[in-house]
């Protein structure tokens, strides 16, 4: 059984993820310590509750201390099982994250799909949105073989949450390796913003200020209301489309945050990837990591590392007999191989 220290690295849920995740696809029991244990709330909160659960199903697994506040937990997964599921992470915890769990196992099959429907934070500043979701990391994993959809049906913003969207996974039996060293010229830049239960102007000061700051059209600026989510929320992206890969950059507004201040973290967030010429930005890579690994080869270009992607590529280590190899080719831009 593989022991893992949950507090080591970056000590966050996503060493629990990452576990959860590589042992339903290895086969190997793992028992986790110390989870989040360097965090104000330490161990088990309801939306790494529903990523265990989720786990457990569809890997129809054995698990011990799964219960909220646990500091340890014990995964035995058994065979994998496709079919229709449904999680509900009952807070605005990000459902997302539920999603990133299981999606590795999910992705090599027998040929059977899988429909996952998740409910939760689909927009939570503490993970990835589903814009990003759509736009650049499931489009990655379509060209790696598998074949991923999602639709969003409701919007759940921090901190209410009830977010509802669902995901398709059309399995391949062995994911393919990419090549993603050069970004290459880019070929859209588009803005978008969105306010639920919030004034639309919001929304305008957002893209205005984007559309001076990145030199965009009026017709690269989107604004919308969104009316299906139960709680207020606000969330404006720039989406930056190139030869090969698209980047999305997000910045959620929040109480006593101006809209100006939002776009402008935003927009320093895509000038600092653009002015790097890298394929991926910091949160694309760390999730690239994991489908990069199970492709046991393949390499792309991103911006230094931070704490989040070591400590993952540290827990993939314990379970998958791979090796990253980082190379630095600038002071803002490394290269990261799997071998």
């Amino acid at each position: 059984m593989i022991t893992i220290d949950g507090s080591f690295g970056e000590g966050g849920g996503q060493i629990l993820r990452t576990s959860l995740a590589l042992s339903l696809v290895t086969g190997q029991p793992f028992r986790i310590e110390k989870i989040r244990a360097g965090r104000k709330n330490p161990g088990l909160l309801r939306q790494h509750l529903t990523a265990v659960k989720a786990a457990t199903e569809i890997g129809q697994a054995e698990v011990k201390g799964n219960v909220l506040g646990s500091t340890q937990l014990t995964f035995t997964p058994g065979a994998i099982k496709a079919g229709d599921y449904a999680f509900a992470v009952g807070t605005a915890g990000s459902a997302t994250l539920v999603l990133q769990t299981v999606l590795p196992a999910l992705l090599q099959g027998n040929g059977e799909t899988t429909t996952l429907t998740l409910e939760g934070g689909t927009h939570n500043p503490f993970a990835p949105p589903f814009d990003f979701l759509v736009k650049a990391f499931l489009p990655i994993i379509n060209r790696m073989g598998a074949g991923v959809a999602a639709t969003i049906e409701r919007h759940g913003f921090y901190p209410a949450g009830g977010g509802k969207f669902v995901i398709s996974i059309n399995p391949t039996a062995q994911l393919g390796s990419l090549e993603l060293v050069e970004r290459g010229d880019f070929t859209a830049q588009v803005a978008r913003a969105i306010v639920a239960h919030l004034p639309f102007d919001i929304a305008e000061r957002e893209l205005s200020l984007i559309g001076r700051k990145m030199d965009l059209p009026g017709e690269a600026l989107h604004g919308e209301t969104i009316k299906t989510s139960p709680g207020p929320g606000n969330a404006v992206t720039i989406e930056l489309t190139s030869q090969h890969v698209t980047e999305v950059f997000t910045g959620f507004g929040e109480r006593g945050v101006s809209a100006e201040a939002v776009a402008n973290s935003v927009v320093k967030e895509a000038r600092e990837y653009i002015a790097a010429e890298v394929v991926a930005g910091e949160y694309l890579a760390d999730q690239l990591l994991l489908p990069f690994a199970l492709a046991r080869g393949g390499a792309f270009t991103t911006l230094p590392l931070s704490k989040h992607s070591t400590t993952n590529m540290d827990v993939i280590q314990k379970f998958l007999d791979v090796k990253f190899e980082v190379t630095t080719l600038s002071n803002r831009a490394v290269q990261v191989e799997v071998r």
